[in-house]
């Protein structure tokens, strides 16, 4: 042992040499820590990983090799600081998928909104979660089908038109299978006559209004989906968990200075 001498004090000190380190004489802290430190008793909560806790206080414990119960302390603080804003994210990503649910499942407020200049978006009937989840190929295929969807539509209307012999069976030739399996089902439950006047009618009711709708739905898909993602983020909700998380960052701030000073006056 030596020591260095000044005017006030005689400070000891462990002498060391160019080949040797300091040495950690702290076993490993998963869950020691945890049995004595009042701070990590209580940061973990019974439903939660002790475990997980443990591997993030013995990580801190080997970058900082404390020396002593305060600087201990301190750790133990920055391990609990770090857990609670894990709870935080926690927290805004549930209220998050909250705001999510509730806009997947309100369509006619979600869609209009996504396209507030475009006619016939109504976003009745319209499954959203079906809509966000689709594949870029998907979207691709959706769109191109619900154009040759309404281009055959309005092609057979105007056939209808027209009139002239067999336009009827020209105008359903014109329809795209789906729709003419759509023109069937109603002609079965006699709601229309198989005839062109019935067939107009049921062009001009149903099918040219859904053809328009389908298609300016796949048209305007991202801004649908961007829409939704908007609405289910509900910034306003996370105001207070960000005013938490600031909070915690300027604690983990204060308390990491106060180790490093520790530190420095103990070296």
């Amino acid at each position: 042992m030596q020591t260095i001498e000044n005017n006030s004090a005689v400070v000891p000190f462990s002498a060391t040499t160019a080949d040797e380190t300091p040495q950690n004489n702290y076993e490993p802290v998963r869950y020691n820590a945890m049995k004595h430190g009042i701070l990590s008793r209580l940061a973990v909560l019974a439903h939660e990983d002790a475990g997980e806790f443990g591997d993030l206080l013995g990580a801190l414990v080997e970058e900082h090799q404390p020396a002593g119960a305060t600087e201990m302390h301190l750790i133990e603080e920055l391990a609990a600081i770090i857990w609670r804003k894990r709870r935080v994210l926690l927290a805004e990503c549930a209220r998050i998928n909250e705001g999510l649910k509730n806009a997947v499942n309100n369509p006619s407020t979600v869609i209009p909104s996504a396209a507030p200049f475009a006619l016939g978006l109504s976003g009745k009937g319209t499954d959203l979660r079906d809509l966000i989840d689709m594949t870029p190929e998907e979207i691709a295929e959706q769109q191109r089908y619900t154009q040759l969807d309404l281009e055959a539509t309005r092609k057979a209307s105007a056939i209808l038109l027209r009139g002239g012999v067999n336009a009827y069976d020209k105008a359903l030739r014109a329809l795209l299978p789906d729709s003419r399996e759509w023109w069937v089902q109603y002609v079965e439950e006699e709601e229309y006559q198989a005839t062109a006047e019935g067939l107009k009618e049921f062009i001009s009711d149903h099918l040219e209004p859904l053809c328009m709708k389908l298609e300016q739905t796949a048209r305007h898909h991202e801004a649908i989906k961007a829409q939704a993602m908007g609405e289910g983020l509900q910034a306003h909700r996370l105001e207070k968990l960000n005013r938490y998380e600031t909070h915690l960052d300027r604690k983990f701030e204060r308390t990491l200075a106060m180790l490093l000073k520790l530190k420095q006056l103990r070296e």
